[in-house]
């Protein structure tokens, strides 16, 4: 089995520190008011990776495989690139899959609410800053750096184009009581601005809106999008730097099939003997943590990214082996269409798991700081065995070893 069933699963409630509440629907006013006072930074670094130097992540929405797949734009890109035919979202709606992609568990969730993860939950960025790698996300429509609303209509169309939920690190309570982290969040204006003045940070997220990612409208009008963007900076030298670019989408439409994502990987870092083959290992959204920590020989974050496959091509330079489905049922009878239990399950709470504070991958551990707060009370207060999991959903427990 690609994921560890025997572990411990500890719960902390005490230490889960909410940071102030934002609303769910923001006055104009106050907006308009803080797009001019809003803090903006564009830190960068230059830190040698094994594979690349530069990782960039573009998410679209809500598109079966062999849809986005036919598209001539994606597929204009997949011939440039390694197509990942098994990547698989890790469950349904949206807003999971993207906290999951930056923290390593989702805890549960199952819908798109306004949700803010504890304070003792750490995310990549505390990885990425531990080793000196800046980072930033660009988000299309954002009203300004930072902002923490729940949704913003784009004021020249009048359409509800930038959503919270697509946001994954505004997600975190350990990154919006920073006002640093927050300053590195950006609308995709701010990417141009960025890029002219080759000031990009060395890990991106890059979020269309609503209109742009296929969720609103289609993979057509997401495809176009998405050459018009892209396109031009593959000859940018600005961006392209030693750059791995994946290009995917957060889940597909159809919610009775296997939750199967297209994905390509492209850009300067794949070798050229690469460029228009398909890698059919099993991924899924964790693998894009696990990826970028073995490039870059970060720390783990004790959660889902541990056991994860790194994309076969860096696992190649990075001494990281590749793990295969080998349990029943198989891969292809497991359509990770349901949310496990968790804090964030509307129809069955269980406890917030614990980092397993002891793993270990490819000589890679658990971050300092991570075993600093979870560690001396995993210890004390834990419990053996594990919760009831829906048929296709991947438990909360995480492996020791590796």
């Amino acid at each position: 089995m690609f994921f560890s069933t025997a572990a411990v699963v500890a719960t902390l409630a005490s230490v889960a520190v909410a940071a102030p509440a934002s609303p769910t629907a923001t006055d104009p006013a106050d907006v308009y008011a803080a797009q001019a006072t809003a803090l903006t930074q564009s830190p960068t670094s230059k830190v040698k990776g094994k594979a690349f130097d530069r990782y960039v992540s573009i998410w679209f929405e809500n598109t079966d495989y062999d849809m986005a797949a036919a598209d001539p734009n994606f597929k204009f890109f997949a011939e440039k690139g390694i197509i990942l035919s098994n990547n698989i979202a890790v469950t349904h709606p949206s807003e999971p899959n993207y906290m999951a992609a930056v923290g390593g568990d989702y805890f549960g969730l199952d819908g798109d609410p306004f949700t803010q993860v504890p304070q003792n939950v750490s995310s990549v960025v505390d990885l990425l800053e531990d080793k000196g790698i800046s980072w930033g996300l660009y988000q299309e429509d954002m009203p300004y750096t930072g902002y923490q609303g729940f949704d913003w209509v784009n004021q020249k169309t009048g359409q509800n184009d930038y959503v919270r939920k697509h946001n994954p690190e505004i997600l975190y309570n350990s990154v919006v009581t920073s006002p640093e982290r927050l300053a590195n969040i950006k609308n995709t204006t701010m990417f141009f601005e960025d890029l002219k003045a080759n000031k990009l940070p060395q890990w991106m997220f890059i979020t269309p809106n609503m209109t742009s990612d296929g969720h609103d409208t289609s993979v057509t009008v997401a495809g176009v999008w998405l050459k018009q963007f892209l396109a031009p900076l593959l000859d940018d030298p600005n961006f392209m730097d030693n750059t791995l670019v994946l290009l995917t989408f957060d889940e597909n439409e159809t919610y009775s099939i296997q939750n199967r994502v297209f994905s390509v990987l492209l850009g300067d870092a794949v070798p050229k003997e690469l460029v228009g083959t398909t890698d059919d290992n099993y991924y899924n959204h964790y693998s894009e943590i696990s990826t970028v920590e073995a490039n870059w020989d970060l720390h783990t974050l004790g959660r889902w990214d541990v056991g994860a496959n790194v994309f076969s091509y860096v696992a190649a330079k990075t001494g990281d082996r590749l793990r295969k489905w080998s349990t029943t049922p198989p891969l292809n009878e497991r359509y990770f269409n349901t949310s496990y239990p968790g804090i964030f399950n509307s129809k069955k709470w269980a406890p917030q798991p614990v980092p397993d504070c002891h793993s270990r991958r490819n000589g890679r551990t658990t971050l300092p700081a991570i075993k600093k707060t979870w560690e001396q009370e995993q210890d004390k207060n834990y419990y053996h065995g594990q919760l009831e999991i829906p048929d296709g959903a991947n438990p909360p427990v995480y492996p020791y070893t590796y």
